[in-house]
């Protein structure tokens, strides 16, 4: 393992290889700064050029972005009190009073170097369970493999903050799309409807950029109006300060880190509760000592969630790697680079390439880093993007998004799906359904179905459900889903009346009538599923029947829920003032993307792109002629470059 892990580090001295994890590092910077971006939305625009890089360049570059988002998405929170991602709402608490008191600085510098200690700790936590772990894993057959997935698939819905019943019934929709296209197991076409687009599936890329991009613009650009509205405050000073506050509670770091990486280790658990558990232990050990001023501008308010951060990400390496299960949203991507280049995650892993494991681990160090360091210099001019008008910052955005989503599968059909996903996303967000747990389930898709089907093709259901590490996966489960539902039915009206709380600090909850058209659209959908299943062979419907059974059974419950729900209102409801405006804006961000679609039809990305930035920044932007100009010659610049020297390939339309 020395041997491989020295392999993997002098893999480093290659001048390219560090000239792409430093591009990684950047845009993964940059776009942890963008609220509801994150880093899905960071390695999702870095995948097209994993098609035209060598593997470990590729993976080199999705590691320095997944390393460092979590380091930059501090900074609008402590600036201006709007969180790059929900992970980062707890620096609101302490990390934003003291940029009020001028200490902005003093919090963003405590921020970046735990984050970077954080990140680090993960790191080693992984390289020291590689050895324990080799002998373990290596001695799972298809049974436990199944298992695992099934496990990290439930656990990343029922885990995730939002309504869990739809978060389960969205996994199942994951399923279901990653199901188009050939079948592994059959060798057959499945859910084409003979379409040549859709023969080799859906593709990550666009499934991503859809799901979690697109439905953040539709909800932004057409409102007028910059991410922050609010006056703008002085980062101050205090940045070597900062450093010192470490030092000084250097327990606050440990612990935070090892929230962190444990809380990484569990599929679908996610930075946001990572987070709120370090600031919230943090808390608990300063109230022991006198002087705690924790919602006041307390140090240790920013040192304990940083650390808890980046330690989430590295520590959601280990069962991506080591079991093929997905941590989080942005390591399903990682999963899927791996797949493309025909690595398996998971137990032929660690016999198979232990020197990529390495190379991974030395990576994310090497970014975690990098990224503190760029952070210092970036801090200032970063905070600024979020006083920038949304429109301006969309005008770039769509044709990015859109040219990223065209380089796996090649074809202009693409755009209409990718529109479909983010209509979808959209929807999810504004009826609180995670969407984290449809992206993993859409990359596990595959490996589920060629573990299913080797599973029952191999063993009895009496053998395989017996095995014992099945059996310890079964109880995990239960218990998942019976402590939730114990504690419900022992505390029932406080349950209630915390609901009740929660709907009223919602900003705008959905009418009930919504959410059960979801339930029903989704059950039409699941037996649609199962009904075409019947055109396919018989182990090429063997899974699809299982997804569809399951998906209609989810659909069903969530049906019934809503039910209960539209008497507890009183009735189906209603769109209010509030919610027609909305949905007229939301409208005519469909409305300007879908004519960003047909002009590059029309004439062809290049040209399209100019044209669309043009008219938006003058219609949406209100901005003047010679900055249009300036900026639409810069982004149709930028994207010429791309196609140019970074070899991605822009489509062309019917005229150009």
């Amino acid at each position: 393992m020395l041997e491989a892990a020295t392999e993997a580090l002098a893999a480093f001295t290659d001048p390219a290889m560090l000239l792409f994890l430093g591009i990684g590092v950047v845009v993964g910077i940059i776009i942890g700064v963008i609220p509801g971006l994150g880093g899905t939305g960071a390695v999702a625009v870095l995948m097209p050029f994993v098609f035209i890089l060598e593997p470990n360049q590729a993976i080199a570059m999705i590691i320095g972005a997944v390393a460092v988002v979590h380091t930059s998405d501090v900074i609008t929170s402590v600036v201006l009190g709007i969180p790059g991602s929900a992970a980062a709402s707890v620096f609101l608490l302490d990390g934003h009073e003291m940029a009020k008191k001028g200490q902005g600085g003093r919090a963003l510098s405590a921020s970046f170097i735990s984050s970077m200690i954080g990140g680090l700790i993960g790191i080693v936590v992984l390289t020291l369970i590689v050895p324990i772990a080799a002998p373990i894993v290596t001695a799972f057959g298809s049974p436990e493999i199944f298992a695992l997935i099934v496990m990290g698939v439930f656990l990343t819905a029922l885990l995730s903050k939002g309504n869990v019943i739809k978060g389960l019934l969205i996994s199942a929709f994951g399923l279901a799309l990653g199901l188009i296209g050939v079948s592994p197991v059959s060798a057959e076409y499945r859910y084409t409807f003979g379409s040549e687009f859709l023969t080799d599936g859906i593709g990550l890329v666009a499934a991503a950029l859809g799901i979690f991009g697109l439905a953040e613009i539709i909800d932004l650009v057409a409102k007028k109006s910059a991410v922050s509205t609010e006056n703008r405050i002085a980062l101050g000073g205090g940045w070597r300060q900062g450093a010192k506050d470490v030092v000084s509670h250097k327990s606050d770091v440990l612990r935070g880190s090892a929230v962190g990486v444990g809380v990484g280790m569990l599929p679908g658990v996610g930075s946001t509760a990572g987070s709120w558990l370090a600031y919230g232990q943090a808390q608990a050990f300063a109230s022991r000592r006198a002087g705690s001023r924790f919602g006041q501008g307390d140090p240790r308010g920013v040192i304990a969630p940083s650390a808890a951060s980046n330690g989430i990400e590295s520590g959601a390496l280990i069962p991506t790697l080591l079991f093929g299960v997905p941590g989080a949203a942005p390591f399903a991507l990682l999963l899927g680079v791996l797949l493309i280049f025909g690595v398996q995650p998971g137990p032929s892993l660690i016999t198979n390439d232990l020197d990529l494991v390495y190379l991974i681990v030395w990576a994310f160090a090497i970014a975690s880093v990098i990224g503190a360091a760029l952070a210092f210099f970036l801090a200032r001019p970063l905070a600024r993007l979020s006083f920038v008008s949304f429109p301006v910052l969309a005008a770039a955005l769509i044709p990015i998004l859109f040219m990223s989503g065209f380089q796996e599968p090649l074809n202009l059909n693409v755009f209409y799906l990718m529109l479909l996903l983010g209509i979808i996303g959209w929807i999810c967000k504004v009826t609180n359904i995670p969407r984290a747990p449809f992206l993993i389930a859409f990359v596990l898709a595959e490996p589920l179905e060629r573990y299913y089907f080797l599973t029952v093709n191999a063993f009895t259901a009496g053998e395989w459900m017996t095995r014992p590490f099945v059996l310890v996966i079964m109880v995990i489960l239960l218990g998942a889903v019976a402590v939730p539902l114990f504690r419900r039915m022992k505390k029932r009206t406080k349950a209630a009346e915390a609901s009740v709380q929660l709907s009223e600090k919602s900003d705008m909850p959905v009418p009930p009538f919504v959410e059960m058209a979801v339930s029903v659209l989704a059950l039409v959908f699941f037996i649609a599923a199962v009904l075409l299943s019947g055109e396919f062979s018989e182990n090429g419907r063997l899974f699809p029947l299982a997804v569809g059974a399951v998906g209609i059974l989810l659909a069903l419950l969530s049906l019934g829920r809503d039910v209960v729900r539209v008497r507890e209102h009183g009735g189906l409801g209603r769109f209010d003032d509030a919610w027609k405006n909305r949905l007229r804006i939301v409208g005519w961000s469909i409305a300007w993307i879908l004519t960003y679609i047909w002009l590059v039809f029309i004439l062809g990305m290049l040209a399209g792109s100019g044209v669309f930035a043009a008219v938006f920044l003058l219609v949406v932007a209100r901005m003047r002629v010679i900055p249009t100009a300036v900026y639409t010659i810069c982004i149709v610049g930028a994207m010429y470059v791309l196609a140019e020297f970074a070899q991605l390939v822009p489509p062309a339309g019917y005229l150009f």
